[in-house]
């Protein structure tokens, strides 16, 4: 077996050790509880990891072995496998590159406006199938109680110098242009009707 056979064994096999964790990760994923977070990511981290080991086993088997049909099938699954990576890669930069944000005077933190986004990012998470499972992810990750815990006691003054999130920016306070009060980092009062549900309110 040429050496750079036994690179290839060696690499693919170092693959198909580290599909296990992944797999099982999924596994354990899948095992939890019902939380939205959950149900976005355990699926494709099970296909991801199963993808891996069978592109792995098929490259260790034909590498070690030499086996030129199962080597020609690795090349071919790789092929396709990078490809499909640098079209993902390519399409997440062109839809994540506007990203809605501007920065407001006096504050340390950048805000974002929904209409700043791409036309099918905008579309595709504004859409009733997708946005209540992403707001209710963002509501069990605790990602506004982890800003209020951290800031709390704070002034205003203070809060609007932070460097917070873009995800506590948009999701866990009202835009600056709405004018509300500031009470504490998730706790916001309309000056001219505190009862209103306004389209400024927070969203998550």
């Amino acid at each position: 077996m040429g050496l750079s056979n036994n690179i290839t064994a060696i690499l693919n096999f170092i693959a198909l050790l580290c599909s296990i964790p992944i797999i099982a990760s999924g596994l354990w994923l899948a095992s939890k509880p019902d939380n939205e977070c959950v149900h976005l990511f355990r699926w494709p981290v099970v296909v991801l990891g199963f993808l891996i080991l069978v592109i792995s086993l098929i490259g260790f088997i034909g590498a070690y072995w030499y086996k030129e049909g199962l080597l020609a099938l690795y090349l071919c699954f790789m092929a396709i496998l990078i490809t499909l990576l640098l079209v993902l890669l390519i399409f997440a930069f062109v839809v994540t590159r506007p990203d809605g944000s501007f920065w407001v005077p006096g504050r340390g933190y950048q805000e974002y406006r929904l209409d700043g986004f791409s036309n099918w990012l905008r579309d595709h998470v504004t859409s009733d199938d997708y946005w209540p499972k992403i707001r209710n992810c963002l509501a069990e990750s605790n990602f506004c109680g982890k800003l209020n815990s951290r800031y709390v006691g704070a002034g205003a003054a203070q809060f609007f110098l932070a460097h917070i999130t873009p995800l506590q920016s948009g999701c866990c306070k009202p835009p600056t242009i709405c004018g509300y009060q500031y009470v504490d980092p998730t706790m916001w009062v309309n000056p001219v009707n505190p009862a209103a549900d306004a389209d400024c309110s927070v969203n998550s």
